[in-house]
């Protein structure tokens, strides 16, 4: 197990290494900051003075290597257009989003769960087709659209909800958080909403498959040979067996969530990070897009790790394999 652990940590800092190369050099021929933070009548001597002050007079392989540098430190750079570290604009950017993919996925796993293990357990009835026929609703609706139609509903409309905007925050260890007030679940319900409805549909037809293939398996014919009750069969033998594959799609939708909820956090302009990367896109920030783009990648590969770590817990199989 030691060895594991060890050969998914160099694995894991190789491939954030390879992708500091990757996200650098992408973002580095995307455009001319210069063309954006210079005046168009500014004297040659002036942009040269601005280059220097930022760092872009110099040959792309020393930026890189100064990122590095200070990417060990966890200094990404200092934004261009904020005036502030990187990795700070993206800090009090962060807490929204996290909040918004929390109480998501939270949303997909608390609905999709029980509705494909009603599905799988009953497969013919009249209203598991109607929660199938629903998860492909939600396979075929694209974002945006059901993002527009919740606010046209339920903030215009049937005035329940605000369409926009993040509600009242309180501060917890320096951070804003809006879950800790009844105005800011109201603001953080509808663009939540949005982000779930996708990963409803996802996790309840791998759920309701993956009870349709355990359901024949001798275990559980012998778990109902011994007079165990049907709770009991089901929450034990059945749905135990069906948390590996779950947890993997549980833990890649959440990095899924946090990185591309640009369009939901868009539409309801939600200060999280996604509606962040796209401002610093249209003004080409650099360091905001570098380490969004790192930040991101950490991210996936933490949650890769924490899932491959649930593995041994779930399965005693997966640990008998990994200490062999």
């Amino acid at each position: 197990m030691t060895m594991w652990l060890i050969r998914r940590f160099l694995q894991a800092g190789f491939v954030i290494l390879a992708m500091t190369v990757i996200v650098f050099i992408g973002v580095s021929v995307i455009g001319d900051p210069m063309e954006m933070l210079v005046a168009p009548d500014a004297t040659q001597k002036e942009r040269l003075e601005v280059a220097a002050a930022l760092g872009l007079d110099r040959p792309l392989w020393q930026q890189y290597f100064t990122f590095l540098s200070g990417l060990a430190q966890g200094d990404f750079g200092r934004s261009f257009i904020y005036g502030e570290p990187a990795l700070q604009v993206i800090l009090t950017r962060l807490p929204a989003t996290l909040e918004l993919a929390f109480t998501a996925i939270g949303m997909s796993v608390l609905v999709g769960v029980p509705l494909g293990l009603y599905a799988g357990l009953y497969p013919n009835a009249k209203s598991s087709k109607a929660i199938m026929a629903g998860s492909i609703i939600g396979f075929s609706l694209p974002t945006f659209w059901v993002g527009l139609m919740l606010i046209v509903i339920f903030a215009v409309e049937l005035g329940w909800l605000p369409a926009s905007g993040r509600g009242d925050t309180v501060s917890v260890l320096g951070l804003q958080w809006s879950f800790l007030t009844l105005d800011g679940w109201s603001h953080l319900l509808l663009p939540a909403l949005n982000l779930a409805l996708f990963k409803v549909s996802l996790i309840l037809r791998l759920v309701r498959a993956g009870v349709r293939e355990v359901m024949p398996e001798d275990y559980v014919k012998f778990a109902r040979a011994k007079g165990l009750s049907e709770g009991r069969v089901i929450f034990v033998h059945v749905l135990k067996n069906l948390m590996i594959p779950v947890v993997t799609i549980i833990g890649l939708e959440f990095g899924s969530v946090i990185a591309f909820s640009v369009v939901t956090e868009t539409i309801f302009s939600w200060p999280g990070m996604g509606k962040l990367i796209i401002e610093s896109i249209n003004l080409l920030d650099r360091p905001v897009i570098v380490a969004y783009l790192m930040i991101i990648v950490l991210l996936f590969v933490v949650i890769n790790l924490i899932v491959d770590l649930l593995y041994t817990v779930l399965d005693p199989r997966v640990r008998i394999r990994t200490g062999a």
